[in-house]
């Protein structure tokens, strides 16, 4: 559900859900004023539109006095009652995962072979987790060991190459996302229907270079991203166009948890938006790995 390959089509398939009703960066009310009244996350979590309710219809008997005064009496409902999704169920389960991926990250770093594993493994982790309706906590945690793995072996390449890399590449990160949150929060930046699609097209594109690219790789030992424009590496100006495009991917992330936090989403889609966040972070970490590495050679020579 966020705005990736993986998330789109994890957010379609919430759409389908009945169980869940709709919510994600794509739908009619990203963007949007969040105070008009929500459409439904789900049959069972979004509040009947006045006079749609079976009680005010009088199939019902009125309350009594008596009856009013035990509702006021009572306890307001709360997270635990109603096992609906809050921002910090959000924030642990993300900070949960980022650690599974700095521990996956330690262990492709000492023993880098294991890269591959995290590679492939992850990619078919990350398939099933996008198109699995039903989340699963385990799964989404396996997905982020093995993606540590795959970001351990190829970090430690990108030292070996350029000490002090790597931390200038997660400092980059923290960056991006610290500086995204604050305007997200500020409601400076916010997710937009014409936008999205923009970024939809670069999307498709982007994937179409990268298989291109892989292809030309696998059969003629050329790599694309080495070709250049103006004197430019193509790799820097592409990497430059994905930190844009995954700085945008983040605004869609924190659109999909406002508006689940907001349409009262189970508590259990909090493993799903924080896999999306996930996504996002790990691959503005690696194009910002590249475009650091492009910009150090074209400085040495």
């Amino acid at each position: 559900m966020a705005g990736n390959p993986l998330i789109q089509s994890m957010t379609n398939s919430q759409k389908q859900d009945s169980r869940f009703g709709r919510f994600g960066a794509d739908s009619a009310t990203a963007g949007q004023n969040y105070s008009a009244q929500p459409h439904g996350y789900g049959t069972g979590y979004a509040q009947p539109q006045y006079g749609q309710n079976q009680y005010a219809q009088g199939q019902y008997a009125q309350p009594t006095a008596e009856d009013l005064n035990s509702m006021y009496r009572a306890p307001s409902a709360g997270p635990a009652d109603t096992n609906r999704l809050t921002i910090n169920d959000v924030i642990v389960k993300t900070g949960l995962n980022l650690g599974l991926v700095i521990v996956g990250a330690a262990l492709g770093w000492f023993i880098p072979i294991l890269m591959f594993v995290g590679v492939f493994g992850g990619l078919i982790l990350g398939l099933v987790n996008s198109f699995k309706k039903k989340v699963s906590p385990a799964l989404v945690m396996g997905y982020s060991l093995l993606e540590g793995m795959a970001l351990g072996g190829i970090s430690v390449f990108f030292e070996s190459v350029y000490p002090g890399i790597v931390g200038q590449a997660v400092l980059g990160t923290l960056i991006v996302f610290a500086t995204m949150l604050a305007l997200f929060r500020s409601g400076k930046v916010r997710a937009s229907s014409k936008v999205t699609k923009v970024f939809l097209g670069a999307m498709i594109a982007y994937f179409v270079f990268c298989m291109i690219n892989l292809g030309s790789a696998i059969f003629f030992q050329t790599n694309m991203r080495d070709f250049e424009l103006f004197g430019i590496p193509l790799g820097l100006i592409v990497g430059l166009l994905a930190i844009l495009m995954g700085a945008y991917s983040l605004v869609l992330d924190f659109t999909n948890v406002n508006e689940a936090v907001q349409y009262g989403a189970p508590e259990r889609e909090s493993w799903r938006l924080a896999f999306g966040l996930v996504v996002t972070l790990v691959w503005l970490y690696i194009e910002i790995l590249r475009v650091i590495y492009y910009a150090r050679s074209l400085a040495d020579d």
